[in-house]
């Protein structure tokens, strides 16, 4: 199976947990949301994610969900799985279990009850000596949903004291300042290159992003071609063709984040493409109203038209 390291590109797409709609697991769905993927010419998946609802699985449901994801991929991309956790011992635990299984590398990001610049280093100092020198792992760097915020010179030194951290999962917002301090510590010497790939909101900032250096993408969206061929268009040296990609899903990509029910409104899309057969979110969870739904339909004929017009 393909291991992380740092010269990932592309696209990694953070996949939703499929359901049925009764709760259960749907590892038929987790069967087409693979295929899917793959068929739209990403890089990598990312599972157990926070927009995974990682959170409202058991132990057991984490183990068989990233064991389907992992034996439908059969190595054809890189996995990464989000390893954080309360405490060292379910993510020594949970990461031995994935990497057995195949997995690329897992994922951690800072807990909430960190409060200064040395206790995030300390903690990342410790996170290395837990998953070992085997291990590949991203670090995730998404303060608005962690509370932690780690500045360019915290990341400077989480890097210099882990050896077995490939990438950075940047989506710090606005972060555009701190990405090309990080490509510039990079091509300085200031700080070994790492993969950076950018998280913020399905793709919200893409264009802008890759020409400050980034390498890809790592976030989720219901149209995951978006990000694909904005990167595949950037790396072929044609920023107006990306930016008329990205421009043509930005409302739908906007929408599709609003605090609140942006799970909801990534779940029925993708429920609406025959991806999952269930857009259900476990509790506690947002619901659609009968207007969203409207406003969705809406939004997705505009942007048929607007790809249609692209010839896309």
């Amino acid at each position: 199976m393909p291991r992380l390291d740092a010269t990932a590109r592309g696209v990694f797409l953070i996949t939703v947990t499929p359901f049925t709609a009764d709760g259960a697991l749907d590892l038929d769905s987790t069967d087409r949301m693979v295929d899917f993927a793959l068929e739209r010419g990403v890089a990598g998946l990312t599972v157990l994610g926070i927009m995974g609802e990682a959170t409202k699985l058991t132990a057991a449901e984490a183990r068989t969900f990233v064991g389907r994801v992992l034996a439908r991929v059969a190595g054809r991309v890189p996995v990464v799985v989000g390893a954080s956790a309360p405490g060292f011992a379910p993510m020594r635990e949970l990461t031995a279990s994935v990497m057995a299984q195949g997995a690329a590398g897992v994922m951690v990001a800072p807990p909430h009850t960190l409060r200064s610049d040395d206790a995030i280093v300390a903690y990342f100092e410790m996170v290395q000596a837990t998953l070992g020198a085997g291990v590949p792992w991203v670090l995730q760097d998404h303060p608005v949903a962690t509370g932690v915020q780690m500045s360019t010179q915290v990341i400077l030194r989480i890097i210099a004291n882990a050896p077995g951290c490939v990438m950075l999962k940047h989506e710090d917002c606005p972060g555009l300042a701190k990405l090309s301090a990080l490509r510039a510590a990079a091509e300085q010497g200031v700080m070994r290159r790492v993969s950076i790939l950018t998280g913020n909101g399905g793709g919200l900032f893409l264009p802008e992003e890759l020409r400050r250096g980034a390498d890809g993408a790592m976030t989720g969206f219901a149209w995951p071609e978006m990000m694909v061929g904005v990167c595949s268009a950037h790396a072929a040296g044609d920023a107006e063709r990306a930016q008329d990609l990205f421009d043509a899903y930005l409302p739908l990509a906007r929408y599709e984040q609003q605090p609140g029910i942006g799970l909801a409104v990534r779940k029925h899309i993708l429920a609406a493409r025959g991806v999952i057969a269930s857009a259900h979110i476990r509790r506690p969870g947002p619901a659609l109203s009968a207007a969203d739904v409207e406003d969705i339909a809406r939004l997705t004929a505009r942007q048929q038209r607007r790809l249609a017009e692209l010839g896309a």
